[in-house]
């Protein structure tokens, strides 16, 4: 289990400014949910003083991403666009009283919609699907930029932090070598990389002679659930959640599975209520995470008909 803070806590089970933005001039849309997490970020800017007057967030992720997404959009709100363009990823996690190691790839994720919406609305292009030899992490689609800007930010040092923030080189591992080009570069450049000390003309340093590290094998991918198993643990985490639900008056309940979406009916005080996509966003990111695989959480009344 990951150690969350309450303010974490607070900003999943209760997101802010969740939803869909109808006067928005400014978006932004990073990731994927083939990738995993995926976010939308939807500001209405005051052009004349360039001020952010509103701001809401759509996003699929775990419960860090949706934490880091409603924090991010009180942050900005008020802000005038050249401010809100000084928020780094490391200002939303501390925002949020810091986030686990392996969770601070989505306060980047957040840190780069709102670069993404800023260049929206100032009529700039921003590409978040590159070309083909562009990219350094193909399973996650993450270029060098990205790289360079969170080794830069948060002052980076080792691929497994790379990694944590970014998810480059979390998947088949076939782009660690690149990752580490990309750290060293970057190290390099900010004087973080000491130098190889100088050795006698016609010798090699000692420094220069490192063992080869043995090659890391890669991780055993997961036993595969039957559909029984799966069903399970749809309705053990659910029923995990009803607690905190019915606290808040409202409750929720399993109406069908199919294969990726899986359909439940909010109930009480949760049926109709403001916060209502919060709460469904709140249970895809726990069935989610129970599940291991990326699954869509959907209201029962969108059931195709005769299902």
């Amino acid at each position: 289990m990951w150690n969350y803070t309450d303010k974490v806590k607070e900003h999943f089970f209760n997101p802010k400014n969740a939803g869909a933005l109808d006067e928005a001039n400014a978006v932004g849309e990073v990731g994927s949910i083939t990738c995993g997490d995926a976010l939308k970020l939807m500001m209405k800017v005051n052009p004349d003083s360039q001020v952010i007057e509103d701001a809401k967030f759509q996003t699929f992720g775990c419960g860090s991403a949706i934490a880091s997404s409603s924090a991010l959009t009180e942050m900005i709100i008020g802000k005038t666009v050249d401010e809100a363009l000084a928020v780094t990823n490391r200002d939303i996690a501390e925002y949020l009283g810091g986030l686990p190691p392996e969770k601070m790839h989505c306060s980047v994720m957040g840190a780069e919609a709102l670069r993404a919406a800023i260049a929206n609305f100032k009529g700039e292009e921003w590409v978040d699907d590159h070309e083909e030899g562009e990219l350094v992490c193909k399973c996650f689609g993450i270029d060098a930029a990205m790289i360079e800007r969170a080794v830069t930010v948060n002052s980076l040092t080792t691929l497994e932090e790379v990694t944590h923030y970014t998810k480059a080189g979390g998947s088949c591992q076939t782009c660690h070598e690149k990752i580490e080009e990309v750290l060293e570069a970057v190290l390099a450049k900010t004087g973080a990389l000491a130098p190889p000390k100088p050795h006698a003309p016609g010798t090699v340093g000692l420094d220069a002679i490192k063992p080869l590290a043995p090659k890391a094998e890669a991780p055993a991918a997961p036993a595969k659930l039957t559909n029984v198993q799966r069903m399970q643990k749809i309705m053990f985490a659910i029923e995990e959640l009803r607690p905190q639900i019915q606290r808040d008056g409202g409750d929720v309940e399993l109406v069908d599975i199919d294969g990726k979406d899986i359909y439940v009916r909010l109930t009480g005080a949760c049926s109709g209520c403001s916060q209502s996509a919060g709460t469904m966003m709140g249970v895809q990111a726990k069935l989610v995470e129970a599940l291991g695989e990326f699954v869509r959480v959907k209201p029962a009344s969108l059931l195709p008909v005769g299902a």
